[in-house]
């Protein structure tokens, strides 16, 4: 989905900063605009459908109603998009306002300083592009028949992306992506188009165990590649923690594979609230029985700073809405400082998810003796010989580069 496509709500008081927004957004080919002098004006067409916009700009300070009751009001709304606020913010509000939205069950993306400036809602749009759950491109859902057949063929196979410790420059651990592979046409598939069907059709648990168990068995030839310890780290979906067994299963795989949970890292997007006791039954279980957790999108979905203190992790994957333009982005900046302070005091891993340009990871070399690196600009998802090739290249380079 292309900028000019974005679906967008102005939500100000102030008649020059609506004139504003709306000239700003039709200069950046923004199509579909709506503003509104009034939060109340704006929660009325929120009521009427939560998914007519992908964007909310709203200002704090507004009469009736203020920003963040309204915003109050769309967590309860469940709505689904990016919200950016148009105020200037001290660190401190910005740090209490993100927080209060993940209570909120709300997603905030950025804010925006007073006079509105082209630059920094050209910026934010480019965040919104990067915000997980708003795709660029729509691609149709498999079939039924078509996963069946990818699960019975053997098709689900592991892709491998580094995390890079910024100091070090060692390869820490390696995220294990699935792809679809078709045997005969060699075309690969990426998980947008089958995860969802999996989790509709409950085959989400067969689709992980191959993957797991084609990873766990391949593990010992990259292993080979390096003279240093690491681990593997593969995604859970929320769904499987709901199966109070599936620790048990995940650990069985590894065993037949002669893998130990402590080589594997357990990641579990934060999309959606964990709140249900079996879905803390299960995450306790992974930790009890040796697995590292990592809380992985943090910056998109519900899970609290207070939560991070409170639950088993063990690694928090920054989302990449929160790393991009990160160089010129005062809020991301905030973000990123309060969650790199609380890993280094809760003794956690933290990863900064989606680098893609020289700049960001220019800007993260502030953080590179407690960061870890991932992204396009390291490593692209790779199959498993042309990963061996990347750890080879990798290798020659830091050597050169000490």
């Amino acid at each position: 989905m292309k900028d000019r496509s974005r679906r967008i709500l102005v939500v100000d008081d102030s008649q020059a900063i609506l004139i504003v927004m709306q000239a700003i957004l039709s200069e950046l080919d923004v199509e579909h605009v709506t503003v509104v002098n009034s939060a109340v004006k704006a929660l009325e067409k929120m009521r009427q459908s939560t998914h007519q916009f992908d964007a909310i700009f709203t200002d704090l300070n507004m009469p009736e109603m203020d920003g963040m009751e309204f915003i109050r009001h769309l967590g309860e709304l469940r709505y689904p998009g990016g919200i950016i606020i148009i105020s200037e913010m001290e660190n401190r509000i910005i740090d209490l306002a993100a927080n209060l939205a993940r209570q909120h069950n709300t997603h905030l993306i950025g804010n925006i300083a007073k006079p509105v400036q082209l630059i920094d809602v050209e910026r934010t749009l480019k965040k919104l592009d990067s915000f997980v759950g708003v795709e660029e491109t729509y691609e149709q859902p498999i079939t039924e028949d078509r996963l069946l057949e990818a699960i019975s063929h053997h098709e689900i196979t592991p892709f491998y992306q580094p995390k890079v410790h910024r100091g070090t420059k060692q390869i820490k651990s390696i995220e294990v992506l699935a792809r679809i592979v078709s045997k005969e046409e060699g075309q690969v598939m990426l998980p947008k188009r089958f995860i969802g069907v999996a989790e509709d059709l409950d085959l989400v648990n067969l689709l992980t165990f191959q993957l797991f168990e084609k990873a766990a068995n391949e593990f010992q030839r990259i292993r080979n590649e390096l003279n240093y310890p690491f681990k593997l780290a593969f995604n859970l979906s929320p769904i499987q923690l709901n199966d109070t067994s599936c620790p048990d299963k995940l650990a069985l795989i590894l065993e037949l594979n002669r893998l130990k949970p402590q080589e594997v890292i357990v990641e579990i997007t934060e999309n959606q609230p964990i709140i249900s006791n079996v879905q803390l039954e299960t995450i306790n279980r992974l930790r009890l029985r040796g697995f590292d957790l990592a809380l992985d999108d943090f910056g998109t979905g519900f899970t609290n700073l207070q939560q991070l203190k409170t639950l088993p992790f063990t690694e928090i994957k920054i989302d990449r809405s929160l790393i991009t333009y990160i160089e010129s982005d005062r809020f991301s900046q905030v973000l990123v400082d309060s969650l790199i302070d609380i890993a280094q005091n809760e003794h956690l891993d933290i990863v900064a998810e989606g680098i893609e340009r020289i700049e960001e990871l220019q800007y993260l070399e502030r953080y590179k003796f407690s960061l870890l690196m991932q992204g396009y600009l390291i490593s692209r998802p790779k199959a498993l010989n042309e990963f061996i090739r990347w750890i080879h290249s990798w290798q020659r380079m830091i050597n050169s580069n000490p």
